[in-house]
């Protein structure tokens, strides 16, 4: 009788997890994120869950999930890109200079002007695409294996890098510029309110739009009590992330200065929250767009195709090596995005920026399903592993493990998360 029971119980587990059809290796993520942030919030006695922390804990995760979003393209394309981290301290040298000497110099343009963060800006997503495409080209027209030709780009761009500033840290950055790096740019209670909702809707109309044209086209839906939970889960998350960067209150000093800067006293007992950053908005566009390019565009079908197979995707008619060159030249992109957020952070450009990323970025995205077969990963999965890295990171920091520990921790996290993939496609089925 209990045998019976234990089984029908286990159906009806088994039956609920099909219902909502929802990716085992995902929630396994998930999973581990949770239990990880359980465990650090009691060693640190509660310190690691508060909204400063959590807070800290986004703003300092953006710079290498952007770049984890393109990676996943690059290994999915069966390539590697080992000097993300040398090309964004490149690109962020390029911004550097050219607020603090190119422009000032050839067009008079002081810090403070509004032209000077947005010209910035065009100069390092110009230098990351080009860079980007060159190593492309190397790849794909040439020939050279992505190993040797990233590898070599890792001691060159890094080395351009120093030559540009010649070994200087450089700043302060433009006040405008600043603004990307987090915590000198935030929305604040009410705009953040109002991005949560608009977030939240988009996400209900697009589960909706989802359905129905699955429907339309005779494919297999969930029921609707499937989807109204997890629509449900998908709001209280978006909102609730929203509460707690609302939570962490700014100074009451730094209150007082803004209020003095617009020639006003702060009346007694005003507070005010941070909000959301600005880089998390833009990590969140990134994400948006990245994960419509992979589903939405023949860009992201011809990526996908190649890296599941490249001989039958060229001889489809697909160019695989214009392709190389694009995938490349995105990242390159993301490489100069990243930059932008991970110096406004800082206020100037140091040498060291960006040091020891490019392992951070690839362990984010092979932590977050992307094979380094190829052929398969997501972009929301990339961005969780960039934030199980970061949290991973932050936790060890705040019980006092120091640096060399911490990078053998997430060194072996690596090849862990490489073997339970291994693992899980043996299990599956999956190539």
């Amino acid at each position: 009788m209990d045998n019976a029971q234990t089984r029908g119980d286990a159906r009806a587990r088994k039956s609920i997890l099909n219902s909502l059809d929802l990716d085992t290796r995902l929630l396994g993520m998930i999973g581990a994120f949770v239990v990880l942030c359980l465990a650090f919030n009691f060693v640190t006695d509660g310190r690691f869950l508060t909204p400063r922390n959590i807070f800290n804990l986004t703003i300092q995760t953006v710079s290498v999930a952007i770049m984890a979003t393109g990676m996943v393209f690059v290994i999915v394309t069966r390539n590697i890109d080992l000097s993300v981290g040398a090309l964004l301290a490149t690109c962020s040298a390029v911004m550097a200079m050219a607020q603090t000497v190119v422009l000032p110099t050839w067009l008079g343009l002081g810090l403070g002007h509004w032209a000077i963060a947005p010209l910035a800006i065009a100069a390092g997503l110009a230098t990351g695409a080009l860079i980007g495409g060159v190593q492309g080209w190397l790849v794909g027209f040439l020939g050279i294996p992505a190993f040797i030709v990233t590898l070599g780009g890792l001691l060159v761009w890094r080395n351009v890098a120093w030559y540009l500033t010649n070994g200087q840290t450089i700043g302060p950055l433009d006040p405008t510029y600043q603004l990307l790096g987090g915590i000198n740019g935030t929305l604040g209670e009410n705009l953040s309110w109002g991005f949560g909702l608009a977030a939240t809707v988009f996400a209900l109309v697009y589960m909706a739009t989802n359905r129905r044209n699955r429907r339309a086209h005779d494919f297999p839906v969930k029921p609707r009590w499937a989807e109204a939970l997890l629509g449900l889960v998908a709001a209280g998350t978006i909102l609730g992330f929203v509460a707690v960067l609302n939570a962490y209150d700014v100074p009451a000093r730094r209150l007082a200065r803004i209020f003095e800067a617009r020639g006003e006293v702060l009346p007694e007992g005003y507070s005010a929250g941070y909000g959301l950053p600005f880089s998390v908005i833009l990590l969140v566009l990134i994400a948006t767009g990245m994960t419509v390019i992979a589903r939405r565009t023949r860009f992201g079908r011809y990526v996908f195709a190649t890296g599941g197979n490249p001989d039958a995707a060229a001889l489809s008619g697909i160019n695989t090596r214009w392709l190389t060159v694009k995938v490349f030249a995105l990242m390159g992109v993301l490489c100069a995005l990243s930059a932008v957020v991970a110096s406004a952070r800082l206020t100037f450009h140091s040498n060291d920026i960006g040091t020891l990323d490019e392992l951070r970025v690839i362990a984010a995205a092979v932590i977050g399903g992307t094979a380094l077969a190829g052929g398969s990963g997501t972009i929301y999965g990339a961005i969780l592993g960039a934030l199980i890295m970061q949290s991973l990171q932050s936790g060890m920091a705040m019980v006092g493990v120091d640096a060399p520990f911490q990078n053998i921790v997430v060194g072996a996290v690596l090849v862990l998360a490489v073997l339970v993939d291994i693992f899980y496609r043996k299990r599956t089925g999956e190539r």
